[in-house]
């Protein structure tokens, strides 16, 4: 698996299909993860059908020993797998095409089948229904966001944060990782990297990628001078309708000499379905904890500044995958390029934080400025948990929209099939309708009829905000605009 699973896009209209390389996908990942365990299973309870499996993996005629070693690593792999998906998955209201609850399920896979003591590895109780479903994002903003994830809690906008960034996803979509307490001496007291498959410098190269991808091109005709009128209208004032001031183009946070970012700012509560904030939690505010795991391996894990004091035996999921990621970064930049007296102090700093606290007051020169740069964003992105832009319940980023277009449907959970919808008060907006790749070159959107996939996402209204499915929220424009201005927007958004 890697990104393009996730963020690809394939829409169809009059029967030509169109590829949109970073467009959030269409396509069913919690029954692609559920068939994947049906048929393993099947596999593993079929002797016959196990001997046939075993003949195409080693090939030729395999012995009765190679074909029970096979087995025993299938039946190894499968056992916290379906842990995790037996778990996890919620059964009675899947997520359905085109969204996934991504976090959640980063966080159950790190805490539920990653971090527990060997041979397993797996901590049952720390897998929770992943029951915050959000529409995957599309990729062509990713690199230059000053923020990023729905709710902008991740720092963003140079290489380092993208590194952060895209290692905490790799853990969630199938890596292999299993910190562990070091035999001799490590780093950071914990070993994050003997037992790890996240390839850092091929995300860095990933990134790099993603960097250089602009935002598709509307496919169909465009009435140039409605456009242009809709332009206009872009730009008014939010209290007037307009859309600028929240999703246009303006200048982000200072990241670093060689980047510049894009504001995703402000990021704000509009009424939306806030069921994944019930999940993350708000640093500091007793109401809403987020979850909270039993930390395994990980308890007492020590990043200078980001983790100083120590993962304690419960505590947050959110804090627990900070730790995971920071470690393995951290212990990847000493593999790659940190000499020996730098290994040395990053020990000492790891069993006496007040070191880093203090500024590192025994070293100087360039290995002061490699270890204190290579703190910086952790403590940047701890710091900004508690007094950044985001603190406080139910607020989401305000995303630049260039190829919004190829984007629905909308809302953070998916919540809304059209543009045209979506400039429609809440509780005008469709009740339910049908997801796959038929596209609206009208409406901008779905189509009402989706032959590809037999599913009807079935919403919420603003009384059950908490649902993972509500459609309230965001009605900017929705009363300030007569039906020509909104026609009139509708036509500009499909030139960006």
């Amino acid at each position: 698996m890697n990104c393009a699973a996730c963020h690809t896009r394939q829409i169809q209209v009059d029967k030509t299909s169109y590829r949109i390389d970073g467009g959030p996908a269409i396509s069913d990942f919690q029954g692609f993860m559920s068939g994947i365990d049906d048929a393993v299973a099947h596999l593993l309870a079929d002797p016959a059908a196990f001997k046939t499996f075993a003949a195409d993996v080693l090939g030729g005629n395999p012995t009765d020993p190679e074909i029970q070693k096979l087995r025993t690593d299938v039946q190894a792999w499968f056992t916290p797998y379906d842990l995790l998906v037996k778990k996890a998955l919620p059964a009675d209201n899947p997520w359905g095409p085109a969204r996934l609850d991504a976090v959640g399920m980063i966080f159950n896979r790190l805490t539920g089948i990653d971090i527990g003591a060997a041979p397993d590895y797996s901590i049952p109780g720390n897998i929770m229904k992943a029951e915050a479903p959000v529409r995957y994002p599309f990729l062509w903003n990713a690199p230059i966001q000053d923020y990023t994830q729905w709710p902008g809690f991740a720092p963003n906008g140079d290489t380092a944060l993208g590194l952060v960034r895209n290692t905490g996803e790799v853990f969630g979509v199938f890596a292999l990782f299993h910190p562990r307490k070091p035999v001799g001496k490590a780093p950071l007291n914990i070993d994050y990297v003997s037992v790890n498959s996240s390839n850092t410098l091929g995300l860095l190269s990933l990134e790099y990628l993603i960097g250089r991808q602009g935002a598709p091109q509307y496919q169909w005709p465009v009435d140039a001078a409605l456009a242009k009128r809709g332009g206009e209208i872009f730009n008014w004032p939010t209290a007037q309708g307009g859309c600028g001031e929240c999703h246009g183009q303006r200048k982000g946070q200072f990241r670093s000499l060689l980047h510049e970012t894009w504001a995703t700012t402000p990021l704000q509560d509009v009424g939306t379905d806030n069921r994944e904030w019930v999940m993350l939690g708000v640093p500091g505010d007793p109401a809403w904890p987020g979850w909270q795991v039993d930390t395994g391996v990980l308890n007492g894990a020590k990043i200078p500044l980001l983790a100083p004091a120590g993962l304690k035996a419960t505590d947050s999921a959110f804090s627990t995958l900070g730790v995971a990621v920071g470690g393995t970064i951290l212990e990847r930049a000493i593999e790659f390029g940190g000499g020996a007296r730098l290994k040395a102090k990053l020990a000492d700093v790891a069993q006496n934080p007040d070191l880093a606290t203090n500024g590192l007051p025994a070293l100087s020169g360039a290995e002061k400025t490699e270890v204190e740069t290579a703190f910086a964003r952790p403590r940047q992105q701890a710091a900004l948990l508690t007094t950044g832009p985001y603190n406080g319940p139910f607020k989401y980023e305000a995303r630049v929209l260039y190829g919004v277009w190829a984007a629905a449907p909308y809302l953070h959970n998916g919540s809304v099939p059209t543009l045209a919808d979506l400039l429609k008060p809440a509780s005008d907006r469709p009740k339910s309708f049908q997801v796959g790749p038929s596209y609206d070159p009208v409406n901008v959107g779905l189509a009402p009829v989706q032959p590809a996939f037999n599913y009807t996402l079935h919403t919420t209204g603003c009384d059950q905000r908490t649902s993972g499915e509500s459609n309230c929220g965001h009605e900017f424009g929705t009363t300030t605009l007569t039906p020509d201005q909104k026609k009139a927007l509708l036509e500009y958004l499909k030139t960006l």
